[in-house]
């Protein structure tokens, strides 16, 4: 049986500037914005930093990093893989890439329909409700 592909990648480029990111600051995090301050910027957090809900949906890995997006954006972009990358730019006002001259961006590409069969086998899995990642701060 063939291998789901995976919902979230990243370039060497990003791979290199998480690990610069994680030896400044530590284990690391990504939420994929839906708009509102930063667009739709995959923005970096420190790990456990952000508020996740039980309905946040963990994307992937991006190596040891995970990757989250909401529940109700997930159901726009299931069709699609996110490929993270580096460019030069400020990045979000609260991501952990701002100030350093160079910003994640998300690029995408559609799955094809054979890969969306794969995907609806292996559906992402929410944040469990026990998890400290999963509590909220007011």
């Amino acid at each position: 049986m063939a291998t789901a592909p995976e919902r979230v990648t990243a370039t060497a480029a990003a791979h290199a500037f998480i690990e610069e990111l994680r030896r400044r600051h530590g284990p690391l995090m990504f939420f994929q914005s839906g708009g509102c301050c930063d667009g739709s910027a995959p923005m970096c957090y420190p790990a456990g930093e952000f508020n996740l809900s039980d309905t946040d949906v963990l994307l992937g890995m991006l190596g040891d990093t995970p990757f989250y997006m909401g529940s109700e954006q997930f159901a726009y972009w299931e069709h699609t893989q996110l490929i993270i990358d580096v460019v030069a730019g400020n990045g979000g006002m609260f991501s952990l890439d701002n100030g350093t001259g160079r910003r994640f961006l998300t690029r995408s590409r559609l799955f094809s329909d054979e890969e969306c069969a794969l995907l609806r086998a292996q559906p992402p899995s929410s944040l469990p409700s026990s998890s400290p990642l999963s509590a909220r701060h007011s």
